[in-house]
């Protein structure tokens, strides 16, 4: 019999439809279960516009045949996928642990119910021939009651066919039998969406590859900050990569700034700068404190005089504390809110300029921010200037960032090859602007080794040459790279 591999087809029916005869020669197991489902947001559905839901089971039927564990689910938009957390507490109130890592997406307000979706589920197990599991035909009822001002309610009948096992796979006859009894393909929109009427627009096909090229980038990286942010409440430490997807979305509204309309662009890129910025204070430290432990371990015992790597990571590690808790403080301010609210507003609506972007309007952005990455690198070269080599690997980091924006529709030579060029060239003048860095620390931390009891500076000015022939390697690797 020929097969369809997709594991798990769904289908809308009218309440009063009847399930098509799938043309078993088996037997079918007939069972059924109610339960309810309650989702909570803000009343302005904050969470929804992060792609983020909050909701109770309170057990039931997976589909599968498996009862539903009654708790709390917490499903996360990160990148590439989507991310599902089950946390164990009463039904009462949503727990403080979820609230208080949705605050910045929640924009502060509490979270409510919001909607509370109730299933009647009947579950038709379809044997095989000789009495294995076959697939399962998931029938179910939907009565949603969306609260507010005026509570609202509504309903729907949706019908799924699951293979019995991963190793099987579901009939075709059964998807055109289906089809023939007049269902239709289930609405792409989630429970919650479909409850209050809200459709997801955001996902619907872009009008030109290259317009769905930059909507995946764009979002992606909002995507990341958004993760970001629950992760930062939660004293997980996901800087590093928030601070990547800041610069690559600031790169995209500067090289690509013509692809999108420019009211507020600025704007937004001010913020995403600021926040950067506080972000960086942290991640600095991080880097540094790495930094300098290796290199006090790669010294002869010899060189080491005095309580070196402990000081030098007693000191940035007291400022990576401190800066960390600036971190915590800005995360509560009206100004992180208002940045997460616009980002919210972009992830449901990219405000192109035109929905018809041409392959040809992104091949001019990758090859317009490479001929800047040239131009800035040929200059710094000349000059020797640590703050020319600073802007021209900045300039490199957003030619990169240019051919992975365009990777997916224009010529591999202009999208990850290029990408990989100027991310090789970025990464040689990170390690001078690092070195820089570094020098310019140690040299401080030493000044004030000389006035401590049984300490001094001697392993710091080892430490510091060392920074110095580090920036010096980088230039001259830069240079060599480009003859």
């Amino acid at each position: 019999m020929p097969t369809d591999t997709t594991r798990d087809n769904s289908w809308d029916f009218g309440l009063d439809s009847a399930i098509p005869d799938l043309g078993d020669s088996g037997d079918v197991e007939v069972s059924s279960t109610d339960f309810s489902d309650t989702y909570y947001d803000t009343e302005d559905r904050d969470l929804l516009a992060h792609g983020t839901t909050v909701v109770y089971l309170d057990g039931g039927d997976d589909g599968g045949g498996n009862g539903r564990v009654p708790g709390w689910r917490v499903t996360t938009p990160s990148v590439g996928e989507v991310i599902t957390e089950r946390i164990d507490a009463p039904a009462a109130a949503v727990p403080s642990a979820i609230a208080d890592a949705l605050w910045g997406l929640a924009g502060g307000k509490p979270l409510r119910v919001a909607a509370i979706v109730h299933t009647h589920r009947t579950r038709h197990r379809h044997l095989d021939a000789a009495g294995e599991h076959a697939y399962d035909v998931v029938d179910d009822t939907v009565s949603a009651t969306v609260t507010g001002p005026v509570a609202t309610a509504t309903s729907w009948r949706e019908v799924s066919v699951r293979a019995g096992s991963r190793e099987q796979a579901i009939p075709t006859s059964v998807r055109r039998r289906m089809a023939g009894a007049g269902a239709r393909p289930a609405s792409a929109s989630s429970t919650f969406e479909r409850a209050i009427g809200h459709e997801a627009l955001r996902h619907a096909a872009p009008a030109s590859p290259a317009a769905g090229a930059v909507l995946d980038y764009v979002r992606e990286q909002i995507a990341t900050i958004v993760a970001g942010d629950i992760a930062l409440r939660r004293g997980a430490n996901p800087v590093h990569a928030v601070r990547v997807a800041i610069r690559r979305l600031r790169s995209t509204l500067r090289t690509a700034a013509p692809l999108f309309a420019p009211d507020g662009l600025a704007d937004l890129d001010d913020e995403l700068r600021w926040f950067a910025g506080v972000l960086g204070e942290v991640r600095d430290r991080e880097v540094l404190r790495a930094r300098f432990a290796s290199a006090v371990a790669d010294l002869p015992d010899e060189l080491v005089l005095g309580p070196v790597a402990a000081r030098i990571d007693e000191e940035l590690s007291a400022q990576q504390h401190h800066h960390r808790q600036t971190v915590t403080d800005e995360m509560r301010s009206d100004r992180y809110r208002r940045l997460l609210s616009a980002l919210a507003t972009w992830n449901e609506s990219v405000p192109l300029a035109d929905d018809q972007i041409s392959k040809k309007a992104l091949r001019r952005t990758t090859i317009r921010a490479a001929r800047k990455a040239d131009k800035r690198l040929a200059h710094a070269l000349a000059t020797g200037n640590v703050e020319d080599l600073h802007r021209a690997r900045k300039a490199a980091k957003r030619a990169r960032y240019a051919g992975e924006l365009a990777a997916p529709v224009v010529d591999r030579s202009l999208g990850r090859s290029q990408a990989k060029r100027y991310k090789k060239i970025q990464t040689v003048l990170g390690e001078h602007q690092d070195a820089a860095v570094a020098a310019r620390t140690i040299r401080e931390l030493g000044a004030g080794a000389g006035v401590r009891q049984g300490e001094n500076g001697f392993t710091y000015g080892i430490l510091y040459q060392r920074e110095l022939a580090a920036a010096a390697a980088a230039r001259e690797a830069v240079l060599s790279g480009q003859s």
